[in-house]
């Protein structure tokens, strides 16, 4: 398996395809960067030689941001929106969804399972 950013990519894949196993890479960006350093993107990744896959992970560190460092990247982030009380980080806080979606129902992904809670009893009639 070739090592790219200090991650195992998978050899019998397509490059362009191998590549979006790293953080940060999604599927066009994987394009671009084959673009840049000239290799095709139908070669499997075990195919490329050695200097080929220095020359993609030295253009992959110099010019993105992607695994641990994108991660703490995001989670400061998140914890500086925690720490000024923004809308957003109040709702990160609370465990809500961030970006508008209603939560009267659905919104399960980021509440969590429902937690029941017991209902008014009705007042017996006299009789």
């Amino acid at each position: 398996m070739p090592r790219i950013a200090g991650i195992d990519i998978p050899a019998d894949k397509r490059i362009v395809i191998a590549l979006t196993y790293v953080y940060g890479i999604g599927k066009a960006l994987s394009s671009e960067i084959l673009k840049e350093v000239n290799i095709d993107e139908s070669v499997r990744a075990k195919d490329l030689h050695e200097d080929q896959l220095s020359m993609l992970g030295a253009y992959i560190e110099k010019n993105f941001s992607i695994e641990g460092q994108l991660r703490r990247q995001e989670m400061q982030n998140v914890a500086r929106m925690k720490s000024i009380a923004c809308y957003r980080g109040i709702r990160h806080k609370l465990g809500l969804p961030v970006r508008g979606q209603r939560t009267k129902t659905n919104a399960r992904t980021r509440k969590g399972r429902k937690k029941t809670v017991a209902g008014k009893k009705g007042v017996k009639e006299l009789g």
